[in-house]
């Protein structure tokens, strides 16, 4: 499995706007194959920042996922309204718990 974790930072005001274009990229991301969970997490301390929390079977999946027209219209949508951003990438480690 290969976890990306993306933080972004949205423009006071543009939540709704972010949440409309960022609902339609998680549905999208749902159906695609190879794609595991599709989370969005707000801040509870913040409502401009967000963290998406995806998990898919490989990194070649996620590259597939870049390509996709609900991706590219959802960073179309986005991007204007985006003050920060990070992304972190990791590969998920599977432990038997029998055998610890």
């Amino acid at each position: 499995m290969f976890v990306q974790i993306v933080t972004i930072e949205i423009m006071p005001g543009a939540r709704d706007a972010f949440l409309e274009a960022m609902q339609a990229n998680c549905k999208g991301s749902r159906a695609e194959p190879g794609n595991l969970r599709f989370d969005i997490l707000g801040d509870p301390e913040d409502p401009n920042r967000f963290t998406i929390y995806e998990v898919f079977e490989s990194a070649e999946a996620l590259d597939h996922h870049r390509k996709t027209a609900h991706y590219a219209t959802c960073r179309q949508r986005i991007d204007p309204i985006t003050v920060a951003g990070s992304k972190q990438y990791y590969d998920a480690v599977l432990i038997d718990e029998r055998q610890s």
